[in-house]
């Protein structure tokens, strides 16, 4: 150990048996210095029965109590690729799921020093023997090698009997052959697997029943197969098995639908590219996971969305529909008609849609030429906006906030009194903008089924709620947050209230009534940037949709505090929330609607 670092008290941590206490005091040493001399890397090496994993659960149980042996992650390396350890480390580090590059790139940009622990890396590798994605040494190339090439990074790797990382200036301990005499070891076939799987009444195999021992092995039993013809026939009867797609190895199938040499039904080699990072999180309930690859499945396979159906509708939340063919963005419900979705196509032109099937309505026009056509809504020309966000007024007008920071109307020619009190709303904020640049719009949002609403955000953390519904000279304004707002929105409530939420690039989501002062403290304060807020009050109360930089997107009952952690399938970046709870999100493919069943959505 290096003089000068401080070691946490072993008798601090949980017991260890004394044969691996002098195992222990080496990890805690390693792990306590921080001289920055030391290596990056501590192997844990031995045979199985040995002890190896229970010595890092050991660590990781008394380490959060230390600074310095503080675990950013922990990643069980068996039967990942390269891919779907990235996807695991960096969901644990906050950044959500990225491929191998951008998890390098992220990791090189954060600031923490990170330590970070990988159990059984020496049983890595998933997928067809002759592909390199089935080796151990495919994951260390690929990431392990350049994460450890990062200064700030440090890695505490069971690697079992195996030479990985050999080469690596590193720390190890051995723990011997722990008495293992190599039994137990053999792998049971593909047909003793199927054989454990009780059956449904028509002879099918019942996998919600499976063992999870034959759920995480059957698959790469069927690749073991010897028999060319009879490894086709096991591979294709599980990939076209809709129950052994909810509930086999996710990580298994990533492995197998990544190599093209195999056939599959329909699109599903889309449909579970499109799923898998977040399929292979930690997601035990199988209604779930059909209803995340039933999300994956609409719009892109018709008969695998149909045989999902049924049990994505036991979740809590399904599908509706999904518009992926354009990239719509900024989506907001038109006021007093709620059945309508404003959207910005590519172009930047406004379209309007059906929030309950996602289908076109109307045509578009540019405001050059008026509302022609008999055009509902009017739209921008790409020439001169690229809305990142739309405040509706009605189904003919609109107030935008354009990429450049821009707040602009949207009328047409024949309505004077909306043109007047949205070219009001833009010349207040783009006066105010001109006299200082904590003013400059950073933010804008709608609300309200009784009354429209455009809420609007400033670099100086304040927010503007502004009545589209009557003539207001000025906004309410109250400076919520210490730093610039980067989400707004609001809802009306029944009995009176209008409860504006904004949030910070602090991380801070806040709630003020606009009658009254803001809430003493955030509605909620994480580490991660609000990438989206939708608001509606349901039948449940009034509901808050917050969607995150790190891939979560938190639904809030507002008056109770619950909240429910939806998994979605990207990063959302925007939102829309109807009164019967349709959530419309935005994200990188498009847009998406899913059916929240509100009784049930905040029960345990």
């Amino acid at each position: 150990m290096t003089v000068g670092a401080v070691t946490p008290d072993i008798a601090s941590w949980p017991p260890l048996d004394e044969e691996k206490r002098a195992f222990g005091q080496r990890l805690l040493n390693w792990a306590a210095d921080d001289t920055a001399v030391g290596p990056q890397l501590f192997l844990v090496r031995g045979a199985e029965g040995s002890g190896k994993s229970h010595l890092l659960a050991w660590f990781l149980a008394g380490a959060a109590g230390h600074p310095r042996t503080t675990v950013h992650a922990t990643v069980l390396a068996a039967g990942l690729t390269a891919e779907s350890f990235a996807w695991s480390l960096g969901r644990q580090l906050g950044y959500g799921p990225l491929s191998p590059a951008r998890l390098l790139d992220r990791v090189s940009q954060d600031e923490r020093p990170l330590l970070i622990l990988v159990p059984d890396l020496h049983r890595a590798g998933a997928g067809p023997a002759d592909l390199s994605s089935a080796a151990p040494q495919t994951l260390v190339a690929e990431l392990l090698e350049p994460l450890l090439a990062l200064p700030h990074l440090r890695v505490a790797v069971e690697v079992g009997t195996s030479g990985l990382l050999a080469a690596h200036d590193a720390e190890s301990v051995d723990l011997g052959d722990g008495g293992d005499n190599g039994s137990g070891n053999g792998q049971a076939s593909y047909t003793e697997l199927v054989a454990a799987v009780p059956r449904t009444a028509d002879g099918r195999p019942d996998w919600s029943q499976a063992p999870d021992m034959v759920l995480r092995r059957v698959l790469d039993a069927a690749l073991r197969t010897d028999d060319v013809d009879a490894q086709g026939a096991a591979v294709r009867g599980l990939l076209t098995d809709p129950g052994f797609l909810v509930h086999g190895s996710a990580t298994a199938l990533t492995a197998v639908l990544t190599d093209e040499r195999i056939p599959v039904p329909g699109r599903l080699r889309e449909v579970w590219r499109r799923a898998a990072p977040e399929l292979t999180a930690f997601h035990t309930d199988s209604a779930e996971r059909a209803a995340l690859l039933h999300a994956a499945a609409v719009g892109t396979d018709p008969d695998l969305t149909e045989y999902l159906r049924p049990l994505a509708h036991q979740h809590w939340w399904s599908a509706v529909w999904a518009r992926r063919a354009l990239h719509e963005s900024a989506p907001a419900l038109v006021p007093g008609m709620e059945r309508w979705l404003l959207a910005s196509d590519p172009t930047g032109r406004l379209r309007t849609y059906d929030v309950g099937s996602g289908a076109a309505l109307g045509g578009t026009a540019s405001p050059s030429v008026g509302a022609s056509d008999g055009a509902a809504v009017p739209s921008v020309h790409p020439t001169f906006v690229r809305p990142r966000s739309v405040a509706p007024c009605d189904a003919r007008s609109a107030l935008l906030l354009d990429r450049s920071g821009a707040l602009l109307p949207l009328v047409t020619e024949d309505d004077p009194t909306a043109a007047f009190a949205l070219e009001r709303i833009a010349e207040h904020h783009g006066s105010a903008a001109l006299a200082g640049e904590e003013s400059l719009v950073t933010a804008l949002g709608s609300g309200g089924t009784r009354s429209p609403y455009a809420v609007v955000g400033d670099r100086g953390g304040t927010v503007h709620v502004w009545s589209l519904g009557e003539y207001q000279d000025v906004p309410r304004s109250c400076r919520v947050h210490e730093q610039p707002v980067t989400a707004v929105t609001c809802v009306d409530t029944a009995d009176g209230l209008t409860l504006a939420f904004s949030a910070g690039a602090d991380g801070a989501v806040r709630l003020w009534e606009t009658s009254a002062e803001p809430m003493p403290v955030p509605v909620q304060q994480r580490r991660y940037r609000t990438t989206a807020l939708a608001a509606a009050d349901t039948s449940a109360g009034p509901v808050l949709a917050v969607a995150w930089s790190d891939g979560e997107l938190h639904l809030w009952h507002v008056f109770t505090g619950r909240v429910r952690v939806l998994p979605w399938l990207h990063v959302c970046d925007a939102l829309a929330l109807t009164s019967e709870g349709l959530l419309v999100i935005g994200d990188p493919e498009g847009l998406n609607a899913v059916r929240l069943q509100l009784d049930v959505l905040w029960e345990r």
